[in-house]
């Protein structure tokens, strides 16, 4: 490659990717089919419109391809109806919103805080802007204790549906580790005569491979990136249900006009032709196999962060996904210092706001962390049970750090706080020894 700037910036993350822990719940691996596709000629091609119906011409192959796309996605999630189009998450539930409202109509989500979305109508999102909101949380009390299957507050759900009627609800989360149970969601929507989408983004490899309850036989619309649990490229795609289709036949019409050209011009053809091949590779009999590792890697890791007396949202996994309050152990915000600590010996995860937040998202006081791409690399039991074991030595290894209660002093105290860290000899040994635990299981 003669851009030495970029190889030598590629050789780096290839060597950080290598070398570290993926725990990002949201990331994964592609395979080389998939990444090999991404960067095909199709990417030299321009395609507005839809198979048989392009305004450019030369459109024969990418015709073909997207139809077999479709064709897979509605096979692999028996619907009726998929558009594969979308660039990504976000824009994919803008256009949900473009399809069945109008501006200022009444929706309801999740809250941010809570686990759910920006897209699913907080208040920075242009999906809170242009919508009047009303998002609803989970139960407070029942939260850590872990004696119950569904955190959701349904009286809460029903009141908002209701009292303020909305015309779309939203059910899925971005950091919610149990199983949803989207019939119930379901019930409220119907009563009002709601559309309901159901974004499914962290979990649709895991409802692909049956081991977790799928939306579609409940909602009316599901939307879902194509990446994390799936495994394939960054992309997205809206699918339309026999329900969906009962409600509003003109739905997958509307859906279609939404995403062009309503939000956006051509699609990136070789993005479609890649995850056409990731939804063959989530057709395979290895990807159930793969995905019922995934959740019991999760909730093996759960139970070791629960067992080293930190608090985990549910009490427990039974997804891909643990959600961590560090509040009683390194005080409000102190989810900035694990991320800090843990991404210097290797093991990467992200700060996440908890359901009883004492701090902002900027400084949340928890962390959100998941297995599916360690389990892609192949890791299993024994090697989450050593996972465990290090995130715990390093919050333990952190303890002494507050985060300022002077907003002004928290930048410096930051900068302190890592360069501290770094000399530490404990985080310099367990660097070495996630260095070598991850060369034992190459990256795709």
């Amino acid at each position: 490659m003669k851009d030495k700037k970029i190889s030598n910036l590629i050789k780096k993350e290839e060597k950080r990717q290598r070398e570290g822990i993926e725990l990002i719940p949201s990331e994964n691996y592609a395979s080389s089919e998939v990444r090999k596709v991404l960067s095909s000629y199709y990417v030299n091609k321009y395609s507005e419109g839809y198979p048989k119906k392009r305004y450019y011409g030369g459109n024969e192959n990418v015709d073909q391809v997207e139809i077999l796309c479709q064709e897979r996605a509605k096979e692999l999630f028996k619907v009726p109806f998929a558009n594969v189009q979308p660039y990504s998450g976000s824009p994919a539930n803008l256009a949900v919103y473009l399809a069945t409202c109008h501006p200022g109509d009444v929706v309801s989500g999740q809250a941010l805080i809570a686990g759910g979305h920006l897209t699913h109508g907080h208040h920075v999102s242009a999906t809170g802007i242009y919508y009047k909101t009303f998002q609803y949380g989970l139960i407070k009390e029942h939260v850590y204790d872990g004696k119950v299957d569904d955190l959701f507050d349904y009286e809460q759900i029903k009141k908002i549906a209701k009292t303020y009627q909305p015309k779309l609800i939203w059910v899925g989360a971005t950091a919610y580790p149990l199983i949803i149970h989207f019939e119930k969601f379901a019930k409220i929507a119907d009563e009002i005569g709601a559309y309901l989408a159901a974004d499914i983004a962290h979990i649709a490899g895991l409802i692909a491979a049956g081991v977790h309850p799928s939306p579609v036989p409940y909602v009316h619309i599901v939307t879902t990136t194509t990446h994390k649990t799936l495994r394939g490229p960054r992309g997205a795609m809206i699918m339309v249900t026999e329900k969906g289709i009962k409600k509003d036949p003109d739905l997958p019409d509307k859906i279609n006009k939404a995403v062009f050209p309503g939000l956006q011009g051509g699609p990136h053809d070789n993005q479609t032709a890649s995850i056409a091949v990731a939804l063959y590779e989530a057709s395979q009999p290895s990807f159930k196999r793969y995905a019922r590792q995934i959740v019991k890697n999760a909730k093996l890791l759960a139970k070791v962060l629960v067992d080293g007396g930190l608090k985990v949202v549910g009490g427990k996994s039974e997804n891909h996904l643990i959600l961590v309050s560090l509040a009683k152990v390194l005080g409000p915000g102190g989810g900035i210092f694990a991320q800090k600590a843990l991404d210097l010996v290797g093991l990467t995860l992200n700060k996440n706001t908890v359901p009883d937040e004492p701090s902002s998202p900027f400084y949340p006081s928890g962390i959100r962390l998941g297995t599916p791409a360690a389990t892609t690399r192949g890791m299993k039991e024994k090697e989450i049970k050593v996972i465990g074991k290090m995130i715990l030595e390093v919050i333990d290894l952190i303890k002494p750090y507050r985060l300022p209660t002077n907003k002004k002093e928290r930048k410096d105290y930051i900068v302190k706080f890592e360069k501290e860290i770094k000399t530490k000899k404990e985080v310099k040994e367990l660097r070495q020894q996630v260095k070598k635990l991850a060369l034992r299981f190459p990256i795709p």
